[in-house]
């Protein structure tokens, strides 16, 4: 289990422009969240490590970007509007809804010890119409996920870049669920976000590129902070899998509410290519460059939260050390994923000389390093207290010996020691540090 509550990473959060509430003036909006100032340059530090490693960085993937809302018959295709619900129950007494696999005691109400009505199956598409007309022709849903898009997207990619077998489409995106009973935070939510990878294959090679793809979300996980002892597979049994999965592994995390789901690899055999043929009537195939033999190709797919990584990693980092007035919280991001690398600070705000010298080294830094704050409220030690609670790896103050033989004070984050560098040397020393 992590070492922090989650009344504590909530109200860390908030404090320090994380995450907030969604539409909190007016009372908010259940399952709904909104990324603060440092949030969004955490989100977005998350997303552009996983582009680059799992897009960019390899030979056999392209990046699309699926529109949300898309043709009704794309989920009637796939098996959601006919198929993807949760049972609900409802309280007789107090009216609540909640998911019946949930409860521990399906006849009782959790909240008022009324009685359960029987269970419903309760569809989470979100619906809505597109055009003027409210008909049957005019429904859409909001995705619930963004895997469709991809595949009614493969024949385009096909005839377009004529790529070999084996290949993945990837991409980052929203996606909703009408959630019975969000909770946790944002565990669980009506409006989250998505990196998906959809990997074509063999038949034949499904299993070799399953254990690959096992490997490569491992080390995903080393290289934004995830430790591996907090992380558990559970094979998924034969009688849980999804309607389309022949194997899942789900990798659960250690959350300070318990273990649960943070990703998931699923190899959804042929299923969907298969089915979107059969109701497009537009076949969806590639030709082996060695037979010439059409091939409707299997696939193997890595599923990301961005918001379940967000909060995973947030746990992760998480340390208090120290007692009394020395007590500090820390947020020991990997500084690839940090909001703030660097923070740049006069000694004293009240000194011209100093400020116009920070201002300088500040731009400087700015321009190499681009996520640099500033920050000059306070005296220094409350101002390296407020880096470490938001995660910055190092503080660079400019005090009175910078006047004199231009160094600078650089702070370590996590060991809270202080080297003095140079101004001239601090783009090499920094980018050592930061790697």
């Amino acid at each position: 289990m992590s070492n922090v509550s989650m009344e504590q990473l909530i109200s860390l959060c908030k404090r320090r422009g994380f995450i907030f509430q969604g539409s909190e003036i007016y009372g908010g909006l259940a399952g709904t969240w909104d990324y603060g100032p440092l949030g969004s340059e955490l989100k977005r530090n998350i997303q552009n490590a996983w582009w680059n490693m799992f897009i960019t960085g390899r030979e056999d993937m392209f990046g699309v970007d699926a529109a949300i809302l898309m043709n009704q018959n794309v989920w009637k295709a796939s098996g959601h509007v006919a198929g993807f619900s949760d049972p609900l129950v409802e309280c007789t007494k107090c009216k609540r809804r909640f998911r019946a696999d949930h409860l521990e005691n399906t006849e009782v109400c959790p909240e008022c010890q009324g009685s359960l009505g029987e269970a419903r199956q309760f569809n989470m598409m979100f619906k809505t119409t597109v055009g003027a007309l409210e008909d049957e022709d005019a429904t859409a849903y909001l995705r619930p996920e963004t895997a469709q898009g991809m595949f009614v997207n493969f024949k385009n990619v096909v005839d377009s870049l004529h790529p070999k077998l084996p290949f993945g489409l990837g991409q980052i995106g929203k996606a909703f669920r009408n959630e019975i009973a969000p909770r946790d935070f944002i565990f669980r939510s009506r409006e989250f976000e998505q990196m998906e990878i959809e990997y074509f294959v063999k038949e034949e090679d499904w299993q070799g590129r399953f254990a690959d793809w096992m490997n490569a979300m491992y080390q995903w996980m080393d290289l934004v902070g995830i430790p591996r002892p907090s992380v558990h597979e559970l094979e998924v049994a034969p009688d849980d899998l999804a309607h389309y999965s022949k194997r899942t592994v789900d990798f659960e995390f250690d959350f300070p509410f318990g273990r649960k789901e943070l990703y998931g690899l699923a190899y959804r055999t042929n299923f969907d290519l298969n089915n979107h043929a059969e109701a497009s009537k537009v076949p969806l195939y590639i030709v082996d460059d060695e037979t010439s033999e059409k091939i409707v190709p299997h696939c193997i797919e890595p599923t990301f939260g961005v918001d379940r990584t967000i909060l995973a990693v947030l746990a992760s980092a998480y340390h208090e050390e120290g007692e009394g007035d020395d007590k500090r919280v820390v947020l020991k991001f990997r500084p690839s994923i940090a909001p703030y690398k660097l923070c740049v600070s006069p000694l004293l705000r009240n000194k011209p000389e100093l400020m116009e010298k920070a201002r300088v080294v500040y731009s400087g830094l700015k321009k190499l390093f681009g996520n640099v704050t500033w920050d000059d409220n306070g005296n220094i030690g409350k101002r390296y207290r407020r880096q470490d609670e938001i995660g910055t790896p190092y503080c660079i103050t400019v005090d009175f010996d910078t006047l004199e033989n231009d160094t600078v004070t650089v702070r370590d984050r996590d060991t809270a020691t202080q080297d003095r560098v140079a101004i001239g040397d601090l783009e090499m020393f920094l980018k050592e540090k930061l790697q």
